[in-house]
């Protein structure tokens, strides 16, 4: 799959979801984890982060909104329960993405809110502790962009092998993420060149 993502919490208070979210980052291969004004303990929330997640991926702890940075060209997803949020089975994940969750008996900031650059919502009748909605939304990134077979018409799984992508080849195309269509860069991502 190409691109990256991170996840991140805004101010919450049980630092064993935190864990919770963190270890299921790991799991599904994100980029980064962050806190926003938000107490991280990871001798406490390490209970529930059994991977031991940040000791793979880099965590970043920012003391407010204002301080938080994030790479360039990474689009900020919120993760919150409003009216004019996208419903996520109708969204279309950016290739390179942070996704932000509010507090457990609370909502993401108008701030951050503010500061997203799309608002997304489980489709539910009502909230889920903020752990499963992490991981129900990260499971929908890799469902949506991974290269999996199309899911038959019978219960059951596929019976054919999914063909290797050969890129330029129109039936592997994606005309709404064309990112996704260019081969593998030559150069590391992180090296800067004048070319």
């Amino acid at each position: 799959m190409r691109g990256y993502f991170g996840v991140g919490v805004e101010g919450i208070s049980k630092v064993m979801n935190v864990g919770s979210i963190f270890r299921t980052a790991h799991a599904f291969g994100a980029g980064f984890v962050f806190t926003v004004a938000a107490t991280y303990d990871k001798s406490v929330g390490g209970r529930a982060d059994t991977s031991q997640a940040t000791g793979h991926v880099p965590l970043y702890g920012f003391p407010n909104i204002d301080s938080m940075i994030l790479p360039e060209k990474c689009s900020l997803v919120g993760v919150e329960l409003m009216e004019d949020s996208v419903e996520l089975p109708s969204f279309r994940h950016p290739p390179r993405a942070a996704y932000v969750l509010g507090p457990e008996r609370g909502s993401l900031s108008p701030e951050m809110v503010a500061r997203c650059d799309h608002t997304i919502k489980i489709p539910m009748r009502f909230c889920v502790n903020v752990g499963v909605a992490a991981a129900i939304v990260m499971y929908d990134r890799v469902q949506s962009l991974g290269r999996f077979q199309r899911r038959p018409e019978r219960p059951g799984g596929p019976t054919e092998p999914l063909p290797d992508p050969v890129f330029g080849d129109p039936q592997f195309r994606d005309k709404a993420n064309p990112f996704l269509n260019d081969p593998p860069s030559e150069t590391h991502p992180s090296e800067d060149t004048d070319e």
